[in-house]
């Protein structure tokens, strides 16, 4: 009897740590999103383009130990629903994520954006800086990167296109091309696998928001940031991001491509403890 009372305690104290919110929504879409630990201080880890939640699972479990840990799937992903007008844009994507911390009921929270969810959490940080304690960018861009600069002549800068019978095909090479010859070639099918599996409509509406230049604008962000950058990355001119972000630092995680917190969630895992020690929310 004890040892099913003790069973039973176990498998409350799991459950109640682990708790999927359903109730957020934004423009009448429902936003996926799960909130594992209870801890006094909230992370909110964000995803890039055409991925999910499931991107920091090498995430959730160190960290829930000490924060509660909050993971969303952006509108148009996973299992959150999409714009009903197909419209997709960085205010959309921010708004998600306030509907999401609002849910959870957090003050203030830490942002960690990877790729197109760099953008985001700077676009978060521009509509709600009463909310943010610190922002964490991986692998991402956070002020106007040289892809999303305008060509020649002030023409608009040249964007992928996803979409017809070829669509899938490039959506697939440009996920290949984020991958280094030290990627193991199972975690390299499952980021295929759940890249490959949103909707055409979301590679190409999510993609857009990355080029739109009225994200980029150069006002300032006060709160501490730090940019992790992939080994196959560029490393970000400090000084000029300062003029944007003071209180900002950047560093490099050598041997990795793209998805630098799935090939190396241990480095990835102690850079983000050490920035969470100096932040004060």
């Amino acid at each position: 009897m004890r040892r099913l009372c003790d069973g039973l305690l176990i498998l409350f104290v799991l459950f109640a740590s682990v708790l999927t919110v359903s109730a957020a929504t934004v423009d009448g879409m429902r936003i996926y999103s799960k909130v594992t630990g209870s801890g006094p201080k909230t992370i909110v880890f964000v995803h890039g383009w055409t991925c999910d939640s499931s991107s920091w699972t090498g995430q959730v479990g160190p960290f829930s130990s000490t924060y509660r840990v909050v993971t969303l799937d952006l509108p148009g992903h996973g299992q959150s629903g999409s714009p009903a007008d197909g419209k997709f844009s960085m205010d959309l994507f921010a708004r998600a994520v306030e509907a999401v911390r609002a849910e959870v009921n957090a003050d203030r929270i830490v942002l960690v954006g990877h790729s197109m969810g760099a953008p985001v959490i700077r676009q978060y940080a521009r509509l709600y800086p009463q909310r943010v304690a610190g922002l964490v960018a991986v692998d991402g861009p956070l002020t106007l990167p040289p892809f999303a600069q305008g060509g020649r002549g002030g023409q608009p800068p040249l964007v992928p296109s996803f979409t017809g019978p070829d669509g899938l095909k490039a959506r697939e090479q440009m996920i290949r091309s984020m991958f280094t010859p030290q990627t193991p070639p199972q975690l390299q099918q499952q980021i295929l696998d759940m890249m490959l599996k949103a909707p055409e409509a979301t590679a190409t509406g999510a993609m857009l928001t990355i080029f739109d230049q009225s994200v980029w604008k150069d006002d300032l962000v006060q709160a501490p940031t730090i940019a992790i950058v992939a080994g196959t990355g560029q490393m970000p001119n400090v000084d000029a991001t300062k003029k944007v972000i003071p209180n900002f630092e950047a560093t490099q995680v050598a041997g990795t491509g793209h998805f630098v917190m799935m090939e190396k969630p241990e480095e990835f895992n102690k850079l983000l403890t050490g920035f969470l020690g100096h932040i004060h929310f």
